[in-house]
């Protein structure tokens, strides 16, 4: 058998330890300190001992590595975890040269056993079962054979929940909303083990306060405040969720001090994993463009951070709308004059002078190309449509996007617009 004792310590991590094991074997028990698994139905999955307890050990960076050791049997792995804790070294004979403390069942009884000289595991195997049973009761023995594997060892095994909902009490309690966030960075260190265990990303999560009062100026109050977090794209980056939270929690106000933080999941997706590409210029460091956007559009606000949403429609005035960036869909706008659509588009086609059939924009304007033609029909917004687009050259402008309105009846008589400009 092949069995890892892992620090589980403190308390708050333990269970994201615990989650995060599970990716590993699903043999996972707590038990007292330690973390207990049973890796060997693994060795072969993930290469050999080495690589298995090498992947495990490199967790993330919200994760401080913890100290571990492996033995033939949990009691042996937590027994030599316990001694390289205390900084002794690792006895040449295992289990026989293991001290006593470090088995759970002898702590009772290590004062009468010291004094009969019986320090190691060695020392008390080897006394007489029958006087020991009767001294010291058969747990001390079954825990003695668990140890030399000549007895099966039993754990109640940990397993992951469906959702992730955990509530923390905070140490402290906390007047105003940022220190909270002390307590909410732990439970986000726990959402990321929760989400690589189950493999998804989160969309939408709750963060949610207890009020340690009732009525504040006689004014009763809510037993807890929420506040709701939410990105445009499935993420198990807990670094850009906290700056999400640290940017929502400066801008809410507490109504009376609070004593516990919940955390739960309101949206989560399956996980696809991080794209990759073998291109330099695809792998640049820092924050992703809609981390960037999620920041900025709680910062200074979802309505001053627009992006233009395309549309189904021919008129380049129709074709976009301005939407808040943050969760919009963004397309891409496709067809066969995209490449001679001008660098910058008028918000609005601005009508021309005509002198002699000729539109004038800093001077009379000269077609060199024609693009296409756009019509739209009455029931549509906006109404009825004649254009023909073209590209012009002004004196004084440079090369210029028009398009001459065509009537609805025939006539020899034009409106000419101007529609954009070209860099």
């Amino acid at each position: 058998m092949y069995w890892i004792a892992l620090q589980a310590s403190p308390d708050e991590l333990r269970p994201a330890w615990g989650w995060r094991a599970l990716q590993f074997t699903p043999r996972v028990a707590a038990v007292e300190e330690a973390l207990l698994l049973e890796a060997e139905a693994s060795e072969r999955l993930f290469g050999d001992r080495k690589r298995l307890l090498r992947r495990l050990l490199k967790g993330s960076p919200e994760l401080q590595t913890p100290p571990c050791a492996v033995g033939a049997t949990a009691l042996v792995a937590l027994a030599l975890l316990r001694m390289r804790l205390r900084g002794q070294e690792k006895p040449q004979e295992i289990p026989d040269g293991l001290p006593l403390d470090t088995l759970t069942a002898a702590r009772p009884h290590l004062d009468t056993l010291e004094r009969i000289g019986c320090t190691t595991f060695g020392q008390l195997r080897s006394l007489p079962r029958a006087g020991l049973s009767r001294r010291f009761g058969a747990e001390l023995l079954n825990a003695l054979d668990a140890a030399y594997g000549q007895r099966p060892e039993r754990y109640p095994w940990l397993t992951l929940p469906s959702t992730f909902d955990q509530r923390l009490e905070l140490q402290l309690l906390a007047t105003t909303a940022p220190e909270l966030l002390w307590t909410g960075a732990h439970l986000l260190t726990l959402l990321q083990a929760w989400l690589q265990a189950r493999n998804l990303g989160v969309l939408a999560l709750e963060f949610e306060w207890t009020l340690d009062l009732k009525r504040v100026d006689g004014k009763l109050l809510p037993p807890t405040e929420k506040l709701e977090l939410r990105t445009a794209q499935p993420t198990q980056d807990m670094k850009h969720l906290r700056r999400l939270a640290s940017e929502q929690f400066a801008r809410v106000k507490l109504g009376a001090p609070a004593n516990h933080l919940r955390l739960r999941t309101l949206e989560t997706v399956p996980w696809g994993g991080l794209s990759t590409s073998l291109l330099p210029e695809d792998n640049r460091p820092g924050e992703k463009l809609h981390q960037l956007v999620e920041r900025l559009s709680v910062r200074l606000g979802e309505h001053n951070v627009l992006v233009a949403q395309p549309q189904a429609d021919h008129r380049p005035e129709q074709m976009q709308r301005w939407i808040p960036m943050r969760g919009a869909q963004r397309k891409e706008l496709a067809g066969a004059n995209d490449a001679l659509y001008p660098t910058w588009l008028l918000p609005a086609p601005l009508e021309l002078e005509v002198r002699d059939n000729v539109a004038w924009y800093g001077g009379p304007l000269r077609r060199l190309a024609r693009l296409y033609r756009v019509e739209t029909a009455w029931w549509e917004e906006g109404g009825a449509v004649l254009r023909d687009y073209f590209i012009a050259r002004s004196e004084g402008a440079g090369l210029v996007w028009v398009f001459r309105e065509r009537p609805l009846q025939f006539t020899n008589e034009y409106r000419w617009y101007l529609q954009g400009l070209y860099a």
